[in-house]
């Protein structure tokens, strides 16, 4: 398990419980000494307490990466390439790669599954996505939760269903890792515009139209990058598109009202403490569309308000005009 924040340490507790060692790969020193110390991550859900005997916390990546059969990535994206580029080119080789991060690589604009492909030579069919609707919050309070594992090789996404599922987790493969991926990245987008428009004092209302829009906009989109039959009306689509567009968990709607109602980017960040992913992969989708000449007001929108300093009041107000 490479990460040491919140979704991180949610899956470390399902893993772990589930009877699996758990190499945990934290940055912070000092956070791998006062997890061997008190079984708490000091920093993210530091309610939960794990059991040593499955969880082995460290700062040496190489020493996790090597003792695991499976790779677990759940650091934020833009932290994806610094983490991982420490490693050799083989030293993931006979490993099965799982992304947790619902992000791209910032100014490479790739996803984090063609990144590490690339990086480390490996087939696709080695690779896995975990998406659904998961905020790690209620993950950590053993809410009912569903989660998919998108991969083009169906029996690694069985396998790693079955480590996951339990009496509150259920999960069930796919095959649409491209898909899966970009929707789970485009999500965060729409969270994020959805929060500004309510920071400026928008309702349910627009907030609906404003999702309902926002499933086309990805539809287009996923269509133009990979042509397929795949249906955004599943839990691994549309169900992470709404619980990140409305749940009091969702930082990414979260740093978007912050925005909406006067935050300068800057400020919110620092003030949230937490990676709004949703803020990195606007520009990396705006540059893909770039080729790609989609329609995506929505993601215009967020871009223009994040990157072109446009006020948020004027481009929601001209986002409103585009909507149906």
């Amino acid at each position: 398990m490479l990460g040491g924040g919140s979704w991180a340490t949610a899956l470390t507790k399902i893993l772990s419980e589930n009877g699996g060692r758990v190499h945990w790969w934290m940055r912070g020193k000092e956070d791998v000494q006062h997890l061997l110390r008190t079984r708490h991550n000091p920093r993210y859900l530091s309610s939960v307490a794990h059991d040593l005997d499955y969880v082995l916390p460290t700062t040496d990546l190489k020493e996790a990466v090597g003792a695991a059969d499976w790779l677990v990535l759940a650091v934020p994206a833009a932290f994806v390439q610094s983490a991982l580029d420490k490693l050799d080119r083989d030293a993931l080789k006979g490993k099965r790669v799982i992304s947790a991060i619902k992000g791209m690589i910032p100014g490479k604009n790739v996803l984090v599954t063609d990144y590490v492909a690339e990086r480390f030579k490996l087939p696709h069919t080695r690779l896995g996505v975990i998406a659904g609707p998961c905020h790690a919050e209620e993950v950590a309070l053993e809410k009912q939760s569903y989660l998919t594992i998108g991969s083009p090789d169906m029996e690694l996404a069985e396998d790693f269903c079955r480590l996951l599922r339990n009496r509150y987790v259920k999960a069930n493969p796919a095959t649409d890792l491209d898909g899966i991926e970009y929707c789970a990245v485009m999500k965060n987008i729409i969270a994020l515009t959805g929060g500004i428009a309510h920071g400026l004092g928008y309702g349910d209302n627009f907030q609906a139209v404003l999702v309902s829009n926002a499933v086309q906009e990805m539809r287009r989109f996923a269509h133009a990058l990979n042509p397929q039959p795949r249906d955004l009306s599943g839990s691994a689509y549309l169900g992470d598109l709404l619980v990140t567009a409305y749940s009091q968990f969702s930082r990414n709607r979260t740093f978007g009202n912050m925005v909406g109602r006067g935050y300068s980017v800057k400020s919110a960040q620092l003030e949230m403490n937490m990676i709004a992913e949703g803020y990195y992969a606007v520009k990396s989708i705006h540059e893909i569309n770039r080729k790609l000449q989609v329609a995506m007001p929505i993601t215009t929108a967020a871009y223009n308000i994040l990157y072109e300093k446009i006020a948020p009041a004027i481009e929601i107000e001209l986002l409103k005009e585009k909507l149906k």
